[in-house]
């Protein structure tokens, strides 16, 4: 089979297609013919070696895909065999596999996809479906006027739908060009700012009546951080989910003690069990197939142009989700 190799740490171009023996499934899991591998910005920081842990090499990238059921390994019933079905492979025993045209997981981990639901739009939900539903479940909205940086990433584009279903009193989106807010406001956000003008944060206020953001979650990290305490509501709350550091200084957090703000951590495995996530991702299932949950797809590329998928991430061109499809 073909697969997508990282041996040694830099740019896109690092990325090599290699011919590797296909995986067979031992007793108790299934291999999958891959229609779609999905993307995400950490796997980015893996191939520059400026994750948080450093991958050994030689690896192949890729938490998700979603496919065919080609072959069970003993035990696992056999009426799989050529099923739709979402592999979750960040919770299996080999969780970077995907970027290849085939990749085993156990049975146990599979999510059958309704016939609605595409490929493409399945891996849309694993990582990033996941991370939005559970900053919802982890920080309600109900009620409250919350702010989404990256509105039209892949995070931030279901977030921005996620909160108005979930009863956020007022969706304000975030973002760094008109196209990226045109999105934002199209799948259902209020109001759109500009992170890029320096008074962004007193366009926030505004609009929340002078108040600020009561939520505000932090997909990004960085020195956005700081200005994001800026558009945060007197007793608020900023969630920090992003993959980077934040950057606040001591006098930052003196002056949240003030306003009796509070900032709240948030990391997607610990929240997983095996039923909590397969219920999860059902449910993110279901309401994209029927509508409800519209997913965006900012890039497919072939397999082979893995390298290409990668440079449009290191660039921040994309929109939604980047997928490959074998």
């Amino acid at each position: 089979m073909k697969a997508i190799q990282l041996s040694r740490f830099g740019g896109p171009d690092v990325l090599e297609a290699v011919d590797l023996p296909s995986p067979v499934p031992q007793s108790g899991e299934v291999m999958i013919r891959v229609h779609a591998a999905g993307i995400n910005f950490f796997e980015v920081l893996m191939r520059r070696d400026g994750y948080a842990v450093t991958p050994q090499l030689p690896m192949i990238l890729g938490v998700e895909a979603a496919g065919f059921v080609e072959a069970v390994g003993h035990g696992v019933d056999a009426s799989l065999l050529g099923a739709r079905v979402a592999a979750p492979l960040f919770v299996s025993q080999r969780p970077h596999s995907g970027y290849a045209e085939q990749v085993t997981i156990d049975a146990d981990l599979i999510v059958l996809l309704p016939d609605a639901l595409s490929f493409e739009d399945a891996t849309a939900l694993m990582v990033q479906g996941l991370t939005a539903l559970h900053l919802l479940r982890q920080s309600p909205p109900g009620g409250k006027s919350v702010l989404v940086p990256a509105a039209s990433g892949g995070v931030g584009s279901l977030l921005v739908q996620l909160a108005r279903l979930k009863g956020a009193r007022k969706v304000v989106a975030a973002a760094g060009s008109k196209a990226k807010l045109d999105l934002a406001l199209s799948l259902g956000a209020d109001v759109a700012v500009d992170y890029v003008k320096p008074d962004w944060p007193a366009h926030v206020r505004d609009i929340t009546d002078g108040q600020g953001a009561d939520i505000i979650y932090d997909t990004v990290g960085g020195a956005l951080t700081a200005a994001l305490l800026q558009a945060l509501a007197p007793g608020g709350e900023l969630v920090f989910a992003a993959l980077g550091r934040y950057a606040l200084a001591a006098s930052d957090l003196e002056s949240m003690i003030g306003r009796s703000q509070s900032l709240r951590g948030f990391a997607l495995l610990p929240l997983l069990s095996a039923d909590t996530l397969k219920a999860s991702l059902s449910e993110l299932f279901q309401m994209a197939a029927s509508g409800r949950l519209q997913v965006t797809i900012g890039g497919r590329f072939p397999l082979d142009q893995a390298g290409e998928a990668h440079r449009l991430l290191d660039e921040r061109r994309s929109t939604g989700k980047v997928v490959l499809i074998p």
